[in-house]
C-alpha cells in the first residue's frame, strides 16, 4: 500500500518521492493519520476503508474551493484516492499549533473575509460533503429557513430516526424551525461548515483551517459553533465583528444553529449529547 502511496504521490508532484519515515499520528476521528517523510519532503496522509473514498474526495474538493478564495489558509491538497485495501488523501504537511496570542485575531478578520468573499444568490453547494464521515446534503435552495430546516434539521433527524433516536415529530420540528427562521434571509456566505477549536491550528501566527463541511449558508452558523465546544478567545469574535459584524439577532438564533451539531454528535457518539439536543427541541417546541 505504500509504495503504491508513494507512487501516486510522485505523479503529483512529478519528481519521485520514497518513503523513508512514517509516523502515525494521535486523532479522534475514524482515520489513520500519518506524517510522511522522504528527503526534504513530508507529507500529511489520512486514510481509511475504500468506502470512505468520496468522503476524502468531496474534502480535497473543498478545501481546494476554500483556497481559491484567498482569504484563509487551508493545507494544499496533494491527491485523494484508492489502493487495493484503503482510501487516502494527501497534504501538504504543515507543523501546526494550537494556539498563538496574535493568531485568533487574525483568524476573526481572514473568517470575515471568507464570509464576504462569494456574491452568490443561493444557498448550498456544488456537491454534497460531509460533516465528520456524516453525509451532509447541499441541493441548492433560495430560501434559507426551507434550506437549513430540511436539509440540516430534518436530514439528521431521520438518521437518528433510522438508530431509533427520536426527539419528537420531524415533520413538527422542521416547520418550527422553518417558522423561526421565516424572515431571516442572510446574504449567502462559504462557510467552513464545522468550525470549531480542533479544526483550527496556527502556523507561527498565521491561521489554518482544516477539515471542513463547506456550503453556502448564514455566516452566523460558523459563528455559532465557534462557541458551542471549548468556545474560541473574545479576541476571536471582536476581530470578526470590526470587519463583518453579526446583525441584530445573532444571539437568538444561535442555538438554532448549534442544534444541528448537537444532533449530529447525538448520532455519532449518543449520551449527554442526545439529552442536551432533547433539552433544545423542547425549548423550541414550548
Amino acid at each position: 500500500m505504500w509504495q503504491a502511496l508513494a507512487e501516486q504521490i510522485s505523479a503529483e508532484i512529478q519528481q519521485d518521492f520514497h518513503i523513508e519515515h512514517k509516523q502515525q499520528l494521535a486523532t479522534h476521528s475514524g482515520n489513520l493519520l500519518y506524517q510522511v517523510r522522504g528527503g526534504d519532503q513530508q507529507f500529511f496522509v489520512k486514510l481509511n476503508h475504500r468506502e470512505v473514498l468520496d468522503s476524502f474526495a468531496t474534502e480535497a474538493l473543498t478545501l481546494n474551493a476554500l483556497s481559491a478564495r484567498h482569504c484563509i489558509k487551508c493545507p494544499q491538497v496533494v491527491c485523494s484516492g484508492q489502493t487495493l485495501d484503503k482510501a487516502f488523501l494527501v497534504l501538504e504537511y504543515l507543523p501546526l499549533a494550537t494556539d498563538h496570542p496574535y493568531g485568533w485575531q487574525a483568524l476573526g478578520h481572514q473568517l470575515a473575509f471568507l464570509h464576504q468573499a462569494d456574491d452568490q444568490a443561493q444557498y448550498g453547494f456544488d456537491w454534497d460533503n460531509y460533516l465528520t464521515a456524516t453525509l451532509q446534503p447541499n441541493q441548492w435552495q433560495s430560501n434559507w429557513s426551507t434550506f437549513y430546516s430540511e436539509q440540516r434539521i430534518g436530514w439528521i433527524l431521520q438518521l437518528l430516526a433510522e438508530q431509533q433516536q427520536k426527539f419528537g415529530d420531524i415533520d413538527k420540528i422542521v416547520e418550527r424551525v422553518r417558522q423561526r427562521l421565516h424572515h431571516h434571509q442572510p446574504k449567502p456566505s462559504l462557510l467552513h461548515g464545522e468550525f470549531w477549536r480542533g479544526n483550527v491550528g496556527f502556523l507561527g501566527e498565521t491561521p489554518v483551517i482544516f477539515d471542513p463541511a463547506s456550503y453556502f449558508g448564514d455566516r452566523e452558523a460558523d459563528l455559532a459553533h465557534a462557541g458551542l465546544f471549548n468556545p474560541l478567545p473574545e479576541s476571536f469574535l471582536s476581530a470578526y465583528q470590526q470587519i463583518n459584524p453579526l446583525p441584530e439577532g445573532f444571539h437568538d438564533r444561535k442555538d438554532l444553529y448549534n442544534l444541528y451539531h448537537l444532533l449530529h454528535h447525538a448520532y455519532m457518539r449518543g449520551g449527554r449529547y442526545s439529552w442536551q439536543a432533547q433539552e433544545m427541541i423542547n425549548q423550541l417546541l414550548s
